[in-house]
């Protein structure tokens, strides 16, 4: 989905959701839809007015919300999973999150952003990367910044992720392209990158399956062919069945004396 919320304005952005839902509807077997970060609050963090205290006015909690209901609704109705960015808040704490919703309408899980920077101190930071089971396979999240850190891609690989679905609000340039390309390269594995401006696929050849930045596009629908994973990770030259694990050490900086 590519779509460019308000900020701060709840309300409208869930209706807009909504419509841009109801047009994924009419397309044929879409089985995984994916919104921006912070979609619902429109990402209200990075407004300067907007303090940490201020954030729990534009968080939802995910159990009572009548947005996440209405949507949850929706997803059982159309039998599709769906990655929804919002603010959620739970026990105080409030959160950069994605909500994971499955074919049956429930809360099939919950990613809080890991890495936090900058206006992003304003949430309290995320504490796992977990994958997910799903009818197509393992699938992991993570949250703009996060792709940034080559861990989180990796650590997802390795739990056995196939598929990475990244909500985000930040850079969508060239650099981002290049570190797409390569975090889906390096890891054999495909990340459906999702922004405001822009729905881009990389796979585990490190190539691009879909790149559209059309401001007249609402949403882009990609299939893609989730077989290229093992057989690129079984391949002579794979990356992750061939790991170095017993030297990848940060213990010790100097080599010591023979």
């Amino acid at each position: 989905m590519k779509v460019v919320p308000q900020k701060g304005q709840i309300d409208s952005n869930h209706r807009l959701l909504m419509e841009v839902l109801a047009g994924i509807a009419r397309e044929p077997n879409v089985d995984v839809v994916v919104t921006p970060e912070g979609f619902l609050d429109g990402y209200v963090s990075t407004e300067e007015s907007v303090s940490g205290s201020d954030m729990k006015k534009f968080a939802i909690d995910l159990k009572t919300s009548s947005y996440i209901h209405t949507i949850s609704q929706w997803a059982r109705d159309n039998r599709c999973w769906l990655i929804v960015g919002c603010t959620r808040v739970e026990n105080a704490c409030v959160y950069n999150t994605a909500a994971i919703i499955n074919r049956q309408g429930t809360l099939a899980g919950v990613y809080d952003k890991l890495h936090l920077q900058t206006h992003d101190h304003k949430y309290t930071p995320g504490n796992h990367l977990n994958v997910y089971d799903s009818d197509f396979g393992l699938f992991g999240v993570m949250i703009c910044a996060d792709r940034r850190w080559p861990e989180t891609v990796r650590t997802l690989a390795l739990k056995g992720a196939q598929v990475i679905f990244n909500p985000t609000y930040g850079m969508h340039n060239d650099l981002n392209l290049a570190m797409m390309r390569t975090r889906a390269y390096e890891s054999e594995l495909f990340i459906v990158f999702t922004h405001p401006k822009q729905a881009l696929i990389t796979n585990p050849e490190g190539e691009v399956v879909r790149n559209d930045e059309d401001p007249s596009h609402r949403y882009a629908v990609t299939t893609i062919d989730l077989s290229m994973v093992p057989a690129r990770r079984t391949s002579p030259s794979g990356h992750l069945k061939d790991l170095r694990r017993d030297v990848y050490s940060v213990e010790s900086s100097a080599p010591k004396d023979r």
